[in-house]
């Protein structure tokens, strides 16, 4: 049986965005399972037009705040190609801003971007995602990471990012190599949405990690 998925994916990409496009509201965000969230995305050069980019562009921005979230990757929306959008609002008590080190990143569009480590550092905290609803796992990730990308304009980005954002960073270009964060994940620690509002609502992991048995990052 070929899905109907499965037939779109041989079209043009700038025909697959204008189909999605032509629905009105937040594109519908797919789940683990679906094959476009396991293959690398092709990288960007040019399949969609600078106008039809910008319409996409708003349309993975929409979305993202809809659903609500802080980044949001193509291939969460079906279409394999290496771009994604990020922003945190960061509306989060004190204590939780300074345990994790989150603060308000403003709007990007990343295109083609890639990251690498700067240090050994590493810290662990509860991930969700769009595309695995109701559930969250510890990961441990690069406390730092270097970003290289473009941006929509096609200007090069060359930054680092620390934090909350360097995880950000981290867990959406992971999407555009075929990862989930469950990839990445401590599995003894996944837990329902309500799990984490009921048990493990916590600024850090620590508490989950003696209960649970897992294991965290010195």
């Amino acid at each position: 049986m070929v899905f109907e998925r499965d037939r779109a994916a041989s079209r043009p990409l700038s025909d697959q965005v204008e189909e999605l496009l032509t629905h009105e509201g937040p594109l519908q965000i797919v789940a683990a399972g679906d094959p476009v969230l396991r293959r690398p995305a092709e990288p960007f050069e040019g399949q969609l037009d600078p106008a039809l980019l910008a319409r996409f562009v708003a349309a993975l921005r929409a979305t993202m705040h809809a659903a609500p979230g802080v980044g949001l990757a193509a291939p969460q929306v079906g279409i394999p190609l290496r771009l994604a959008v990020i922003e945190d609002p960061a509306p989060v008590p004190e204590e939780i801003r300074v345990a994790r080190a989150r603060v308000p990143q403003p709007f990007r569009v990343l295109v083609n971007p890639s990251y690498e480590a700067v240090g050994a550092e590493r810290a662990a905290f509860y991930e969700g995602c769009l595309s695995v609803p109701g559930w969250q796992a510890v990961v441990a990730r690069a406390a730092r990471v270097r970003l290289r990308a473009l941006d929509e304009h096609g200007i090069a980005v060359d930054e680092e990012f620390t934090g909350w954002p360097a995880r950000i960073v981290q867990h959406e270009t992971d999407h555009l190599d075929g990862m989930l964060y469950l990839d990445r994940a401590e599995l003894r620690s996944l837990s329902s949405n309500q799990s984490i509002a009921d048990r493990w609502n916590a600024p850090t992991p620590h508490r989950a990690a003696d209960a649970l048995g897992f294991a965290l990052p010195d």
